[in-house]
């Protein structure tokens, strides 16, 4: 976006109610931030200044620049921050790291295909399609761009790392640089970005890192002539490169653990086919089910193969003798466990599956199950119980009449057959049926005052039971009582409030799901959090709810409302009349 020059249409001093809205939109558009954090990032009382600009293209920009450094910009609505604000906050985003000659290309407006980017030991950031994410280069976690995701993660192991994959928005060097003072081409200063050490790398992955590097240097010279345009075929040589530098590499952390000799490459290989086929037959036998078929092979990966690779495992099917998924897939279609079909051009789905297949009935799955109440996140050791939560009714001030007789007061807390009973007994004991029609019951004035409205106490003589009984229940404050296992019965006045899911919009367009009143049904946030990160493959954050005292909310990256309702309804067995919003849930494409 600022590879060409802008031009400026003002340059004026931020208002304090601006400084505060921004703060507030800083906030919102990025949760992890804290709030000295975001105090700091947009200082109280130093300057800061508003660059309103055009861009090349014509796309109107709005920059926040305090200290003479671009800390955030703005484009139709959404805040993005700059590299001079990831420098000082590295982990505000997703980071995805390339070579270092590949800079060059995206100063120069070029996207990051996939065939330049390199696998870390630990797996690629989950991201999913739209998503914000930042650019490093290899050995140093200081961002040097910033771009929107143009596929999830798991379709990028699906496509092989072939394709674009980050739409770059800025870069360190482009124009955006020319309003800071760090501009190395105003200034004459040649210093490139702080150097930030990767994270959690003992002694043995930083010599496997150095050696991958050197190894890799063919490649690297070969991508001073990459376009990154996204022609197929040099997608193609880059990835085979990539393969070949993987195949040459020495296993990562994760292959490490295995135990088995570098040098046994074909060890390995097995060891990665055995691990592939046990997520593939247990996401069959425990994730999959009939109603969701047809599935895109790439939701297969992403959701429910990976959810059950074992902890401290990585699935990586480019380390399988398979190398890519559809090779794997059309194995198993061979054996006539799964048929996959394209139902659309360039993307396969699983269209069906044989669940009486001998490889998944025999199939044993791994201790602790998945499918098992027993919540392991989040330091929950016990089976969640749904609470028992029951209706009350509270006495006020205006009914203390009708009730007092029976023992009760103002505040007093009955249930709906204690408050027939105390009706139909003060009804009786005080003759107010009708001698005619018993199923009436004459008014005294106590009731006329508890039960009628001003404009009916000298019209209404009598009453139907099941209308008097009707009123006085709605004339009674409503209340409730949860009953958490292990635990007191808990009495409040009001309704409780149900489990609330919304959608939102975050920066970059990107959507996400927010679930609130969790604690009100005996639910951990963090444990909730932490089951759905794992199901989802989505990140998930906790933050406190916005108006609620004490109370926390959960984020998860994405429309996940079909998940959580799964974790809710089926998981948990809350009732659904405690839930609302599982109607925003994507709605399944038409089968053709």
């Amino acid at each position: 976006m600022f590879a060409k020059a802008f031009r400026v249409k003002s340059n004026t001093a931020i208002k304090g109610s601006d400084r505060r809205k921004l703060r507030a939109d800083v906030t919102t558009a990025f949760p992890t931030l804290g709030t000295d954090q975001v105090s700091e990032l947009v200082p109280g009382k130093e300057e800061l200044n508003i660059v309103k600009l055009y861009a090349h293209k014509g796309d109107a920009v709005t920059v926040y620049v305090s200290g003479g450094n671009p800390i955030l910009f703005e484009l139709e609505k959404n805040l993005y921050p700059t590299v001079y604000t990831l420098w000082s906050y590295p982990d505000l985003l997703p980071t995805f790291t390339t070579w270092p000659l590949v800079l060059e290309k995206l100063v120069g407006g070029a996207d990051l295909m996939l065939p330049g980017l390199v696998m870390p030991p630990a797996g690629l950031p989950q991201v999913q399609k739209g998503d914000l994410c930042a650019i490093s280069l290899v050995g140093n976690r200081a961002p040097v761009a910033i771009g929107v995701a143009a596929m999830s993660t798991a379709e990028m192991l699906t496509s092989g790392l072939k394709g674009r994959g980050f739409s770059v928005l800025h870069t360190y060097q482009d124009h955006l640089c020319l309003l800071s003072s760090w501009d190395h081409r105003r200034s004459g200063n040649k210093s490139s970005p702080p150097s930030i050490a990767p994270l959690a790398l003992d002694s043995a992955d930083l010599s496997e890192e150095k050696g991958s590097v050197q190894m890799d240097s063919t490649l690297q010279g070969d991508m001073r002539h990459m376009t990154l345009e996204g022609e197929e075929e040099n997608g193609e040589v880059h990835q085979a490169r990539e393969d070949k530098s993987l195949s040459e590499a020495p296993e990562d952390t994760s292959t490490r653990g295995l135990n088995q000799d570098s040098t046994d490459s074909k060890t390995l290989q097995e060891q990665m086919d055995e691990l592939l086929q046990q997520c593939f037959l247990h996401a069959l036998k425990c994730r999959v089910k009939k109603a969701d078929l047809p599935l895109l092979t790439s939701t297969f990966l992403g959701s429910h193969m990976f959810s059950c690779c074992p902890e401290g495992r990585q699935l990586d099917i480019k380390k399988s003798s398979y190398k890519k998924l559809s090779k794997f897939l059309q194995q198993m279609q061979q054996e006539q466990i799964i048929q996959v079909k394209e139902l659309s051009k360039g993307v396969e789905s699983i269209v069906a599956v044989d669940w009486k297949h001998p490889r998944i009935t025999s199939f044993v799955i791994p201790e602790p199950s998945p499918t098992s109440q027993t919540i392991q996140e989040g330091s929950r050791e016990q089976p969640y119980h749904p609470p028992d939560i029951k209706p009350l009714y509270c006495v006020p001030a205006s009914m203390t009449l009708l009730f007092q007789e029976s023992g009760h007061k103002k505040g007093s807390f009955l249930e709906g057959s204690e408050v027939r009973t105390i009706v139909i007994n003060y009804a009786k004991k005080n003759d107010l049926v009708d001698a005619d029609n018993k199923n009436l019951v004459r008014l005294d004035p106590i009731l006329c005052d508890c039960i009628l409205e001003k404009n009916e106490q000298h019209t209404v003589m009598k009453l139907p039971w099941d209308s008097l009984l009707t009123r006085c229940l709605e004339k009674l404050q409503p209340a409730y009582q949860v009953t958490l296992p292990g635990q007191e019965p808990i009495v409040k006045k009001g309704r409780i409030c149900p489990i609330d899911i919304t959608l939102a919009q975050r920066a970059s367009n990107k959507k996400v799901t927010v679930v609130r009143n969790l604690e009100a049904y005996g639910l951990d946030p963090y444990s909730v959090a932490a089951i759905l990160q794992q199901r989802c493959q989505a990140s998930t954050t906790v933050n406190p709810a916005p108006g609620a005292k004490d109370s926390l909310q959960v984020q998860i990256q994405g429309n996940q409302v079909h998940h959580l309702g799964w974790l809710l309804l089926e998981e948990y067995q809350l009732p659904r009349k405690h839930i609302q919003g599982l109607e925003k849930a994507l709605k399944p494409g038409k089968k053709k």
